[in-house]
């Protein structure tokens, strides 16, 4: 793709400024989901774990598909614009949940959206401007969509104590609509010939080689992995109280946001694998600590510190790291296929985790995060190998 074709850095800023009032919207509601769900639904952990697991696994397989139907059609931003939509509507839709399987069906709903969109947006965004440039372009996404996700909870926690979970629920919807906007109005799609022949055929074309060894680490990883939603139970399990729940996840996405982008801009120096390892180990330190801590609120906010730092790592290295590997023309079936692994493994995971938790214990639990998280290591090192990088 010439220079001139490539929209820049500005469709990058405009891609942000739409994920920043989504994860506004997003995030008033996912730090106090958790809770909600829980306590005012009734659900088990492991219930809490295969909601998010079921609801992630849709994201990333749809991920495929839409990447799979962007490629072929040479067209990015209808996808983009199709999947912000879906999730704007899903959201307030918490308002009239009942029962705990209401949240699993809108949580979906929800993920859908975000499976839709995605595959298309990276491939946009890395398709925006140069491949050395990839992960500052990632980085400045990142640290953007995580500012969004910092003021969310803070909304959140203003509006919960005085107005309820149903309410601020419904409220979600305005941010939504303002990302929306500034989608149809702003962002420039980059269009690419559109590809003959069967849709799986260049599935098959970016599933080899050193890919395909990278695909393998990060599902071993996860496969031990959890999300948030399992430090927001653990930090009101320290003393955390129920309203203030959003504050910590607030300071999770506050330390997200802060090394988003100087992680892109160190990988895309030193190595994005070497990033990527770096926040597996990060992963690997919180899990200890979700195993040990005990005793103090103060001990939450430790864990969101390390979770924060480990997100923001791992978030921005993860999806910078694909470009290196693929071709132009096949990044929306690369990061589809990408997606679809990690998302089954992810299930995989957050189902595993949310069960040891419940039928074990939390120590056992998260000795089993860290032991996937140091097999992942130990396959990108050889990876790097390959590559001629050391880890």
């Amino acid at each position: 793709m010439s220079k001139r074709e490539r929209p820049g850095f500005r469709n990058v800023l405009a891609l942000a400024g739409v994920s920043f009032f989504t994860d506004v919207s997003t995030e008033m509601i996912l730090g106090v989901l958790p809770v909600f769900v829980v306590q005012e639904l009734g659900a088990t952990r492991a219930i809490l774990g295969l909601m998010e697991g079921i609801a992630e696994f849709l994201n990333y397989t749809l991920r495929l598909a839409s990447g799979l139907v962007s490629d072929r059609l040479g067209r990015r931003k209808v996808f983009v614009f199709v999947g912000y939509l879906l999730s704007g509507l899903a959201k307030p839709l918490f308002a009239v949940a009942r029962t705990w399987s209401d949240a699993v069906v809108i949580r979906s709903l929800d993920r859908a959206g975000k499976g839709i969109r995605t595959a298309p947006r990276d491939a946009l965004i890395s398709q925006s401007v140069k491949e050395e440039k990839a992960g500052r372009a990632f980085g400045v996404h990142r640290t953007l969509d995580q500012l969004g996700a910092v003021l969310g909870p803070l909304i959140a926690f203003v509006v919960l104590p005085v107005y309820g979970y149903r309410t601020l629920f419904l409220l979600s919807f305005v941010p939504a609509a303002i990302a929306l906007a500034i989608l149809a109005l702003l962002v420039v799609d980059v269009k690419t010939p559109p590809r003959e022949g069967r849709l799986l055929e260049g599935a098959r074309k970016v599933l080899r080689g050193d890919f395909l060894l990278l695909l393998a680490a990060l599902a071993v990883f996860n496969v031990g992995a959890y999300n948030f939603s399992f430090v927001l139970v653990r930090a009101e399990e320290l003393g955390i109280a129920a309203a203030s729940v959003p504050l910590v996840y607030m300071l999770i996405n506050l330390v997200h946001a802060g090394v988003g982008y100087p992680a892109g801009v160190i990988g895309d120096k030193i190595g994005r694998e070497k990033m990527l390892c770096l926040s597996i180990g990060l992963f690997a330190a919180s899990s200890a600590l979700m195993a040990v801590l005990s005793g103090s609120w103060l001990y939450a906010v430790t864990l969101a510190l390390v979770f924060g730092a480990y997100q923001g790592v791992y978030e921005t290295s993860y999806r910078a790291v694909v470009p290196a590997y693929v071709p132009s023309e096949l990044r929306g079936t690369a990061y589809g296929v990408y997606y679809l692994v990690l998302g089954a493994s992810f299930l995989a995971g957050m189902t595993i985790v949310g069960f040891l938790w419940d039928a074990y214990g939390r120590v056992a639990a998260f000795a089993y995060s860290v032991a996937a998280s140091l097999a992942s290591l130990a396959l990108l090192a050889v990876l790097c190998a390959r590559r001629g990088r050391s880890p």
